[in-house]
């Protein structure tokens, strides 16, 4: 019997001038373990005309994990942080009771062509942390967990598994695990799971119960302790999940919470441009959209 609950295909969404991929939330599956926001992004080529410039925007009662595969952004919030992402390091913002933030092409690149992909990811708060005091940490590439086993390259980006712990510091059971490969191998990861698993492919192909899954697609399973599957050669996967909380939660726009007054706050008080402002941004915001459910 398979243990394919269900297969989200990535589908086109609008965040402004860009078109991305977006895998959570979905109709009938609106959160992965805490993981409730998954957006592939990209690859788009941008020219020496062309920036990525996400203006400031709040958000309250998540973690915010960046994730790239190629390129750079310029982060700054209202902490007064600003850091250059680059691939295979972590951004991991996390709002609280608000935080407001921008994304931009760093300065040294933007009249130049680059290239744009990654994951950005929204992992909501527990309940009792929902209105903490925002945080943000930058994680270096060389301090993400990478190992080789049987000819399977893992990262360990977020949470813990394998009997490991990544450095990006979460506040719930969750697990990102990266997953790549040049040969064709059968992988079994359930006795290192736990809770609810998301298997995204992102490159090459999953074989499972004599179905073949391929890239854009993300396979929730219903058991984690049973995920089994053959990778293709030359594959590159993410396994998302942790344990579920045990309330809703409630999304709309940027706002995630338990309770739909702290959003309903949140939305009049973005409105009402009474979020702090970003040092040298504070002209520059996006505004609350008309339709903004997600």
């Amino acid at each position: 019997m398979s243990n394919i609950n269900l297969i989200i295909e990535e589908r086109a969404a609008d965040i402004g001038k860009f078109l991305v991929g977006r895998l959570l939330p979905f109709r009938q599956k609106r959160m992965v373990g805490p993981f409730i926001y998954i957006d592939h992004m990209g690859p788009v080529k941008l020219n020496e005309r062309s920036n990525f410039d996400i203006l400031p925007h709040p958000h309250i009662g998540l973690s915010t994990l960046t994730f790239l595969f190629e390129g750079s952004i310029m982060h700054r919030d209202t902490l007064c942080n600003e850091v250059e992402i680059t691939p295979g390091a972590v951004n991991w913002m996390t709002a609280g009771k608000g935080i407001v933030h921008s994304e931009r092409t760093p300065e040294h690149l933007r009249n130049s062509e680059k290239l744009m992909h990654g994951l950005q990811i929204w992992v909501a708060l527990p309940k009792h942390l929902e209105q903490m005091d925002p945080e943000f940490f930058h994680i270096t590439a060389e301090e993400i967990p990478a190992w080789e086993q049987d000819g399977i390259q893992f990262k360990l980006v977020a949470g813990e598994a394998f009997n490991r712990k990544s450095a990006v510091p979460v506040y719930s059971k969750l697990y990102m695990v990266e997953i790549k490969s040049q040969t064709r191998q059968h992988v079994a990861l359930g006795e290192h799971l736990y809770g609810e698993s998301g298997l995204y492919i992102l490159e090459g192909g999953v074989e499972s119960d004599g179905n073949v899954y391929g890239p854009k697609q993300m396979l929730v399973t219903k058991e984690s302790h049973l995920c089994e599957f053959t990778l293709q050669a030359n594959s590159t996967i993410y396994i998302f999940g942790g344990e579920p909380f045990p309330e809703e939660r409630f999304i709309d726009w940027n706002f995630v919470a338990s309770d739909k007054a702290l959003i309903a706050s949140a939305k009049q008080k973005w409105i009402d441009q009474k979020f702090e402002k970003i040092k040298g941004e504070e002209t520059e915001f996006v505004p609350y959209p008309t339709f903004s459910k997600q």
